[in-house]
């Protein structure tokens, strides 16, 4: 048999550790993996899309790319949450808006190949600027994962470090 192990609920700062982060993304990446376009036991939870995408850099927009971390998609903007990309605007060096400006335009290509499944992880909705914290899947992959294996974006640890 097991251990038996009691855990206590620590008051919140608000703020989650990247341990914690990454555990519940992983979270959603699996029951999102496993729900495909959905659940009835967690509607809500992952939503397919087949739409194309344009590039909209700043401003509102109905289906179409901000940034290497930011899409909006049918209206709603969507901050990608299993990874942190490099600001373009504005960004803070040189090295930053190149790299920015690459990852912005391979998530373009990206969420343009296919349908993709975007998948609500556990741990939040929203971030505090209002954008929907979403995880893009497709086969079971992050296309957030995708930017990460490429040097494009950095995993997501609960907190933003500088690019340059």
């Amino acid at each position: 048999m097991g251990n038996i192990h009691r855990f206590r609920r620590r008051k919140s700062s608000g703020r989650r550790n990247g341990r914690s982060v990454l555990l519940s993304l992983a979270g959603a990446i699996i029951l999102g993996g496993a729900m495909g376009a959905g659940s009835a036991l967690f509607p809500g939870t992952a939503q397919a899309t087949t739409a194309r995408f344009g590039l909209c850099h700043t401003g509102g927009g109905t289906n179409c790319v901000v940034d290497g971390d930011t899409i909006w998609m049918g209206g709603v903007k969507i901050r990608i949450a299993d990874i942190d990309a490099p600001e373009t605007h504005p960004p803070r060096c040189a090295h930053e808006a190149d790299l920015g400006n690459r990852a912005t335009e391979r998530l373009y290509e990206l969420v343009n190949r296919g349908p993709f499944t975007t998948v609500q992880p556990g741990y939040r909705d929203e971030d505090r600027y209002g954008r929907k914290l979403r995880v893009l899947m497709r086969k079971g992959q992050s296309l957030g994962g995708i930017l990460v294996q490429e040097g494009l974006a950095r995993p997501w640890d609960g907190s933003r470090h500088p690019w340059c």
